[in-house]
């Protein structure tokens, strides 16, 4: 297990243009505490813990008041500590992303529902997630209840999983600006692929692009994808900041700059409304404004 993770910062840069209003950070995770939600056993890497104290200030300080929490894969399939965190933000500001086995009942899936949950997670990317043979039985499981299924996978493998992901009876939402390593420039394959499953109407983007960085931190590099993305599917963009950032070496980001990055990815007001506000009220059934 990798001995790499960091904490999360303790002093967050303030944006140049906090959030609008009804603003939400679609991609976060909590860790801990961990005497009431230990790690998974089978886990690929062992992050500190990450409050929901914490996530508050970063909140305060981007003026975000909508979140999405999604289950780590440090967490397994035990949910709990992700649906504690949905009962503490509450259900008029907060949805969960969870990672299920495909043998759970109706029942379960029904009570996560009532819960907050709207999705479940496939993790194509770190050691421990379902296997690629589960995604047509999850997402078959969960259609009925209208959830989607996120997918966390590495950017060179969409062009073979576009039919796959085409097939799927659910919306599909793409982690991480699709794992599209900035270097590939915007005219590659996998770009192609992804334009093409965004352009079928039932698939959304994270615009959480730091991890496609080749440079590292401040993450520059990852503009001119980030930018074209958020240009040519402004309607199907969401935007997080992926806080508490697990697993990742070198300088951790500044979720003030992150939400900084968004605004120039998308400096007018209209996309900034439609990828902060109403595209995640879309997807995750949050009240309108």
């Amino acid at each position: 297990m990798s001995a790499t993770c960091q904490a999360p910062r303790t002093t967050i840069s303030t944006p140049g243009h906090k959030a609008p209003p009804g603003a939400c950070d679609c991609h976060i995770h909590i860790a801990g505490p961990f005497e009431r939600f230990p790690l998974s056993e089978g886990r690929a890497y062992t992050p500190p813990e990450a409050s929901l104290r914490q996530y508050g200030h970063v909140q305060e300080v981007l003026g975000v008041q909508r979140v999405v929490i999604v289950q780590p894969s440090f967490y397994g399939t035990d949910n709990r500590c992700t649906l504690d965190a949905v009962a503490h933000f509450g259900a008029h500001r907060s949805r969960a992303i969870v990672v299920i086995d495909p043998t759970i009942g109706d029942a379960a899936l029904r009570q996560m529902h009532e819960d907050g949950v709207r999705g479940v997670r496939v993790n194509l990317v770190t050691p421990g997630g379902p296997p690629i043979e589960h995604l047509t039985q999850l997402s078959e499981k969960i259609a009925p209840f209208g959830w989607h299924t996120q997918i966390y996978a590495n950017g060179a493998d969409l062009p073979d999983l576009l039919p796959i992901l085409r097939r799927l009876p659910t919306d599909v939402v793409i982690d991480h600006m699709g794992q599209i390593p900035a270097t590939w420039g915007t005219a590659h394959r996998a770009v192609t692929a992804l334009r093409a499953l965004l352009d079928g109407g039932r698939a959304w983007l994270k615009l959480c692009g730091y991890r496609c960085s080749n440079e590292g931190y401040p993450f520059r590099d990852v503009d001119a994808l980030a930018t074209l993305f958020a240009h040519v599917a402004t309607e199907r963009c969401v935007w997080g900041t992926d806080w508490p950032h697990p697993n990742l070496e070198g300088t951790m980001p500044d979720d003030g700059e992150l939400l900084d990055a968004l605004m120039r990815w998308a400096p007018s007001l209209h996309a900034q409304q439609r990828i902060l506000v109403d595209n995640p009220v879309a997807l995750y059934g949050f009240d309108p404004q």
